[in-house]
């Protein structure tokens, strides 16, 4: 058990209500006894809350300087979070008092956490498994409420049991190939090979639906990114304030007013899409509006969904078809939507909708896309964009009941799956058992990382920086 006893402040910082830090370590009750001016927090039981007085105490001062009135909190191990005694102090939430509670508590032994080391500790502890601590980290960062739905799940041991399971299946059948090895001059068999091949079967299909669902769990954790693309003037930031419900964007009949991206959130049924609002796409002079043009077409490289608007009231939409050929691709959903439907067409130059749908239908070369008329002005139709939007989720679903969020938990599957590959490989071709053993014991390695049965330093220090201080 480490040896350190640790304190940082647990609430945001700035000014609150309360502030809450928080010690834990195997000196916890001795150091906040020094300064506590209450109740024996040695002597009171384990989750009992105690009303006292904060001092500062000075050799060279006859009298305690007292810092603040409080609220401590004691919890014994091994029922903490971090399965070490530990402390929390309630405050009143001043900055200052937090600095200053803090001070008083290094100069009487303890010393400030680093960035998810209360985690860390409960990792080491065996309070939590690896995966479970990252889950942590998603719950107190997600934005919406499927990111955290999946993070609690996570928190409870969701992908956890399942690695469990297909650990222990696998465990079985390595334990019998490494046997073998033990017997390799008597030419024994141990590992039913058929049995194996179902086993391995079943590895493959379950850590499939589980890779398969990384694209679905890493919407709802990161959010999808939404390209909004069109000519100048097509109506690209009146539609962003639209569904924004504010005013976010200028909205000028000046083309080009939008020079840089413009990047929103927006949440629909509990799912996060990060809008972005970008310059309009023609041939310019102006340097600005040129880089603007780039990162637009960027920005569509990189998003899921690609909304493309088109004035309903052109008269020539081929360079909008153009652009399409060259935008589009198998892996990005495409909503067209033909703009500014509220405006009453006088003149006999510009084409009827029917007559653009027509030559959208021709023109593009790709028939994967969704047509919709909208008015973002007159707030027509945009609640059918918002349901296209939805439904790109929606079909992201798999049946999976586990869902993965976590890069690093995708990679290892996918490892964890070649191996599994090579295994059914060398199984089928009669290869020796020492190559069996090799793969089937990378598979199981590749599987721990996950839990945390198998990682190094270098990969804890990494994951857990991530986390704030005093978590």
């Amino acid at each position: 058990m480490n040896q350190d006893t640790i304190c940082a402040l647990a609430t945001a910082n700035g000014v609150g209500a309360i502030g809450v830090i928080r010690i834990s370590g195997i000196k916890s009750f001795e150091i906040v006894n020094k300064i506590f001016q209450g109740k024996d927090l040695t002597k009171v039981a384990s989750h009992t809350v105690h009303y006292g007085f904060i001092l500062d105490k000075d050799p060279q001062k006859p009298e305690a300087d007292s810092i603040d009135e409080v609220m401590v909190s004691v919890f014994k191990a091994p029922k903490t979070f971090t399965a070490e005694d530990s402390v929390e102090i309630s405050f009143h939430g001043s900055p200052h008092i937090a600095k200053k509670l803090l001070e008083v508590l290094i100069k009487n032994g303890a010393r400030m956490a680093k960035a998810g080391e209360f985690t860390m500790r409960a990792f080491m502890n065996g309070r939590i498994d690896l995966s479970q601590a990252e889950s942590i980290a998603d719950l107190i960062a997600s934005e919406n409420e499927a990111s955290r739905k999946v993070a609690l799940n996570q928190l409870k041991g969701g992908i956890s049991s399942e690695i469990s399971v297909l650990r222990g299946d696998l465990l079985n059948f390595t334990s019998l190939v490494e046997l073998e090895l033990d017997f390799g001059e008597e030419d024994v068999e141990f590992a039913d090979r058929t049995a194996m091949n179902l086993l391995l079967n079943r590895l493959e299909n379950k850590l499939n639906s589980l890779i398969e669902s990384f694209q679905y769990g890493n919407a709802i954790k990161n959010g999808v990114d939404v390209a909004i693309i069109g000519k100048p003037n097509a109506g690209k930031s009146t539609l962003l304030n639209a569904l924004l419900k504010e005013e976010r964007a200028i909205v000028s009949d000046i083309a080009g007013t939008t020079r840089d991206t413009i990047e929103e959130v927006l949440h629909i049924n509990g799912n996060a899409f990060r809008l972005i609002d970008t310059a309009g796409l023609r041939e310019t002079t102006d340097e600005i509006e040129k880089i603007g043009v780039v990162k637009a077409k960027e920005k569509v490289e990189k998003a899921s969904v690609l909304v493309y608007l088109i004035d309903a009231h052109c008269s020539d939409i081929s360079g909008d078809i153009q652009m399409l050929n060259e935008l589009m691709r198998p892996d990005l959903k495409t909503v067209i939507c033909l703009t500014k439907i509220d405006k009453t067409l006088h003149s006999t130059d510009h084409l009827e909708s029917s007559e653009l749908v027509s030559q959208l239908d021709s023109g593009v070369r790709s028939s994967d896309f969704k047509l919709l008329q909208i008015s973002a002005l007159e707030n027509q139709n945009l609640q059918a964009l918002k349901d296209e939007l939805t439904s790109f989720v929606e079909n992201l679903k798999t049946e999976e009941n586990t869902i993965i969020t976590n890069q690093r938990h995708y990679e290892a599957l996918q490892k964890s799956l070649d191996s599994v590959n090579r295994v059914k490989s060398a199984i089928s071709q009669g290869i020796q058992t020492e190559l069996l053993a090799y793969e089937l014991r990378n598979a199981l390695e590749h599987l721990g990382e996950i839990s945390g049965e198998f990682t190094n330093d270098e990969v804890l220090g990494n994951i857990f920086s991530k986390f704030c201080i005093g978590k």
